[in-house]
């Protein structure tokens, strides 16, 4: 599986972004994918995760209630909308897919990796 993300950019704080991950690959589809995000100077952590299905996601409790995962298997990609953002969530965002079908918080379960877009919030 190869992935691409795009969507990144600036943004005021309350502002909202939409973030795409475009995947290749017959085995996208039975794949869970993640978003991971890392901030300056920091380690990369969990931010979102969605099962192949799309029938079960789990979020990071910092941005439950303000980001919603998704995903197209039809179209082989996968979304993140970020809303009601804040300046601490300032990072480059990474999709990611795994060849498990569950979803996981774990960084390592992951194989496939896109190369991230930079998204910046301005307070």
């Amino acid at each position: 599986v190869q992935l691409q993300a795009s969507g990144g950019g600036l943004v005021q704080a309350g502002g909202s972004l939409r973030l795409s991950c475009a995947a290749s690959g017959r085995t996208f589809s039975s794949s869970a994918m993640g978003w991971f995000c890392q901030a300056p100077g920091k380690e990369r952590e969990f931010v979102a995760t969605i099962s192949w299905s799309g029938g079960n996601t789990y979020y990071a409790d910092s941005v439950k209630g303000r980001f919603t995962i998704s995903r197209d298997n039809a179209k082989n990609t996968g979304d993140l909308q970020m809303d009601n953002l804040a300046p601490e969530d300032t990072a480059i965002y990474y999709c990611a897919a795994r060849t498990g079908s569950s979803v996981s918080s774990g960084q390592y379960d992951y194989a496939y990796w896109g190369q991230g877009t930079l998204v910046t919030v301005s307070s």
